[in-house]
């Protein structure tokens, strides 16, 4: 059962979520897996990565429309990494769930880092606005899209800190066309990993829908706050890029600290 408290922080805490998710494309459950163990109260860091993979996956479909009508979402790209990603993400989770969930956390928050730096390093750069798949880059949108998928399986999490940047990788698309497209695959992913994780009964619905509830309007802001940075320079790669060191830098520090001090 759900306590009034967790059932508030819960709607609290898919609100912040569903901002990450629309405004730049990640952060559904990498943030939403700390909240659920550190702040909601969610003992078993397995249930958490199943419920927020379900909540981030419908999250990002809502979002995913928002984008689209505003017409920046590259579907040809974005369709097929998503396809190529489904095949990973089932794989991924199969491993994920033989992992001691802290250590999980932890090594997924390395990862984090390594790629906001990535991110930082790129910030300047514009990006081609009339990208399509072709022949030229349909192996890298393949090859990225099934390695992303392994590891948002793995991970247990949608993946957008993951997508776009491997989107902009393969395909030289600028970030707010890869947020956008991205939500296509973190929907993917999402659903493929929460159907594993669902099977195995690791999933808390009730929260779940809370999650999803309160995402839907903190999306619609994130949207909205995304047009406005993509019209300057590097400013959403940057915003981008900082969510993701907090995120990761907290993570580290929770995930890390009951493996090295040990039991008491």
């Amino acid at each position: 059962m759900i306590s009034v408290t967790q059932g508030a922080l819960g709607l609290a805490s898919g609100t912040l979520v569903g901002f990450s998710l629309g405004l730049v494309g990640g952060g559904g459950s990498v943030l939403a897996v700390p909240l659920m163990v550190y702040v909601v109260g969610v003992p078993d860091p397995h249930v958490a990565i199943g419920t927020s993979a379900i909540a981030v996956a419908t999250n990002a479909a809502f979002n995913l429309s928002n984008h689209a009508r505003g017409g920046t979402v590259k579907w040809s790209c974005a369709l097929t990494f998503a396809a190529a990603g489904i095949i990973g993400a089932f794989v991924g989770s199969i491993f994920g769930k033989m992992l001691d969930g802290q250590k999980l956390l932890a090594l997924f928050a390395l990862v984090m880092l390594v790629i906001a730096a990535l991110m930082l390093k790129t910030r300047a750069r514009a990006g081609l606005p009339d990208v399509q798949m072709n022949w030229s880059n349909m192996p890298a949108i393949v090859g990225l899209g099934l390695a992303t998928g392994t590891l948002s399986g793995f991970f247990g999490i949608g993946g957008g800190f993951l997508i776009v940047p491997a989107l902009m990788l393969a395909t030289g698309m600028s970030i707010m066309n890869a947020v956008s497209s991205s939500l296509v695959a973190v929907t993917a992913f999402g659903l493929t990993t929460a159907a594993s994780y669902a099977w195995s009964g690791l999933v808390s619905w009730g929260l779940a829908g809370l999650f999803i509830t309160g995402g839907i309007a903190g999306g619609l802001i994130g949207t909205r706050l995304a047009r406005l940075l993509a019209a300057r320079r590097g400013a959403l790669n940057t915003v981008f890029a900082a969510v993701i060191i907090a995120v990761a830098l907290y993570m580290l520090v929770r995930s890390l600290t009951p493996i090295l001090t040990g039991p008491s």
